[in-house]
């Protein structure tokens, strides 16, 4: 019990540093928001025949539910962090690799899967909005999952 709450919180703070970081990115570069949630969102009502609603409300579940999106991709990382390291403690290295990998595996895989995005294809400055932001889930939930354990 105590791997899934600790996970679960885990996952929460790194979600959060993994949001401020994109935020103050799209402030640094002036950038607009990335619209591949919303994209992954249509995919998906459309492969399991949801009705979103007329447009201005579909529209708006659509960014609800890509951010909701975040948020179960980042709690389920951390819980399989927890899961995979039970009864060890990883190094803040290790620890922190295995976060941002799985948190970035967790949310590029299923993308790439329903074809909305294809890594491959990326220029190095997509690399970098999506690896840093990333880091810093990798590093917060690191920390916060080592200040849960006993």
């Amino acid at each position: 019990m105590h791997t899934l709450v600790n996970g679960l919180i885990a996952g929460a703070a790194g979600t959060s540093a993994l949001n401020i970081a994109t935020y103050l990115d799209m402030v640094i570069r002036a950038r607009g928001a990335s619209t591949t949630p919303q994209r992954a969102v249509s995919k998906l009502a459309d492969r399991a025949h949801l009705d979103l609603g007329e447009e201005e409300h579909a529209s708006n579940r659509r960014d609800a539910l890509g951010s909701l999106l975040g948020y179960a991709t980042g709690a389920g990382a951390a819980v399989c962090y927890g899961l995979l390291t039970a009864g060890r403690r990883p190094s803040c290295p290790v620890g922190v690799l295995t976060l941002t990998a799985l948190a970035m595996t967790g949310s590029n895989g299923p993308l790439m899967a329903m074809g909305v995005t294809d890594p491959r294809q990326w220029p190095p400055s997509s690399w970098l909005s999506d690896a840093l932001p990333h880091l810093a889930y990798g590093v917060t939930a690191y920390a916060a999952y080592e200040l849960l354990r006993p």
